[in-house]
């Protein structure tokens, strides 16, 4: 990409002084000799894990899901723990579901900067946004304004004075198709793939076009550095880094320096478009219409590809997994999409799979696939048993016989709701039918499905996550034939146990592959 670089010194960053380090040494050394020693007691009717603090939050960061679930599985319904000054109670149950997800003062933005670490954040480089930080509700409506069903599909007049500029936005979904369509023609006609580097580099791409640029979404070699950035961060995030922030650790200088040079990378793109001699409809050029700051743009978009990629990215890997096991399903959704290209296209034309599958209208996506809806469904409940995260910046909030204080965290593990046998039948079993009419265990309780965000953070994208997980599910089960594999290339019948503590990828115990022939260009 050949572009005017915007000057690095004029770039707001604050470097990190020595006596700042010693300072927080200090405090810390301090924290942890202040919070005394004391012995696990039940408090309220919450649980104190007691012991030394650091080692008590330690498994929080090592193996999240397992701490947590054997902590409830042993009778603790609430049990809490510190990290450095920081209180976080860990809940369970519906009535701790409903008020987790409803309570108006619980922050999402702050549970998981401090508590989660994977995702990248400007704070780590001491940018200062000259507006100030995009705050959630903020960032909620710059995510609608990208999101919306207008941009992806067919071009709108827009009325909103702040984006009279704007005029026309062109389709996105075609684009899609052809971003996709180019990187999969990489594989060659047969072969081996690691479908959680491939499928998660297909989901960068799709991403960054939804969210960033044309000239970044174009520039592949761009798009490759920027995902290396992204995973360094996520890799480095270690408890560590989390747990002593001050310490200048080999991770947590490798996570600094990833979030500079993607900080520094975005930056660029953001200086290009403000200053280039006509708007596109691209999302940046939105943003700047909107009015945010440099810096502030760089902000919403990290934030953009970050949750774009994650929960896409796995949706989109263990569908195929699943499917690969379940041949009657597999099957279903085969037939119903070629219905669906038959119903929608010319049955005689030579144009190639990725262009006819473009010229189906979106509605038809949303609405013409009921087994694929299911199998998502499904796929992304057995998925995502991550940990929700939140921080109470409002009023007290009562919880059992105790309180939850301003700067209090909650944390709730998804996995509470969607590996519940008392509501989803032999939980760990891939049953879309669960879903049909008549049986609907996903509304035997409140909130008890969580895949989308309830309550008063509803995922905004969730649209966009469903239609690119339909988008790669069709181009590869009508355009190639594939079997699952272990690392010998021997089949595996049965699909490899999700490792439910790696929080970012969720990744299977075991390496599998996917062994593929191409069937239709």
């Amino acid at each position: 990409m050949s572009t005017q670089a915007h000057p690095l010194s004029e770039v707001p960053i604050l470097g990190s002084s020595q006596s700042a380090v010693i300072l927080a040494l200090a405090i810390s050394v301090v924290i942890t000799l202040a919070i005394r020693l004391s012995p696990s007691s039940s408090k309220g009717g919450v649980y104190d894990l007691g012991g030394i603090p650091i080692l008590a939050a330690w498994p929080f960061f090592t193996k999240r899901y397992d701490f947590l679930r054997n902590h409830f599985a042993s009778g603790k319904r609430y049990f809490q723990f510190h990290v450095l000054q920081h209180r976080v109670v860990a809940i369970s149950g519906e009535e701790a579901r409903k008020m987790f997800f409803n309570e108006k003062g619980l922050g999402l933005d702050e549970g998981y900067r401090i508590l989660m670490g994977g995702a990248p954040n400007i704070d780590d480089i001491s940018v200062q946004p000259k507006e100030g930080r995009v705050k959630d509700a903020e960032l909620v409506k710059r995510m609608a304004v990208l999101f919306r069903k207008d941009r992806v599909v067919e071009g709108t007049d827009r009325t909103d004075r702040r984006m009279m500029r704007l005029t026309f936005l062109h389709p996105v979904l075609p684009v899609l198709f052809d971003d996709v369509h180019r990187r999969m023609n990489d594989w060659g006609n047969e072969g081996t793939i690691n479908p959680f580097k491939e499928l998660y580099d297909l989901v960068f791409q799709m991403t960054v076009r939804m969210g960033a640029c044309r000239e970044l979404a174009d520039d592949k070699d761009a798009i490759e550095r920027l995902t290396q950035h992204y995973w360094n961060i996520e890799k480095n995030a270690t408890p560590t880094v989390l747990l002593l922030p001050w310490l200048p650790s080999p991770a947590k200088k490798t996570q600094e320096k990833a979030t500079r040079e993607l900080f520094t990378m975005l930056y660029n793109y953001v200086y290009l478009r403000r200053n280039a001699p006509t708007p596109s409809t691209d999302p940046i050029d939105l943003l700047v219409a909107y009015g945010d700051s440099n810096e502030a743009i760089v902000s919403v978009v990290m934030s953009i590809i970050f949750a774009g990629v994650i929960n896409t990215g796995a949706g989109s890997c263990w569908i195929l997994l699943h499917l690969a096991s379940h041949p009657q399903w597999k099957d279903k959704v085969i037939n119903e999409l070629k219905a669906l290209v038959a119903n929608h296209t010319n049955g005689t034309s030579k144009e190639p799979l990725h262009k006819q599958l473009a010229a189906i209208p979106l509605h038809a996506w949303e609405e013409e696939l009921p087994a694929l809806e299911l199998v998502i469904r499904e796929t992304v409940r057995l998925t995502m048993s991550m940990t929700s995260l939140r921080r109470n910046l409002g009023k007290d909030i009562p919880l059992a016989d105790t309180i939850i204080k301003k700067g209090d965290f909650l944390a709730y593990c998804n996995g509470d709701a969607h590996m519940n046998p008392n509501i989803y039948t032999d939980p760990e079993k891939f049953d879309p039918e669960r879903y049909s009419e008549g049986r609907e265990e996903d509304r035997k309780e409140t909130f008890a499905y969580l895949a989308w965000g309830v309550g008063r953070h509803p995922c905004v994208g969730v649209r966009i996550a469903k239609m690119e997980m339909k988008l790669l599910t069709a181009l590869i089960l009508l355009g190639y034939e594939y079997e699952l594999v272990d690392g010998a290339g021997n089949r595996l019948e049965k699909v490899p146990l999700q490792d439910r503590n790696d929080i970012q990828q969720a990744r299977p115990l075991s390496p599998c592959y996917l062994k593929f022939k191409r069937v239709m260009e």
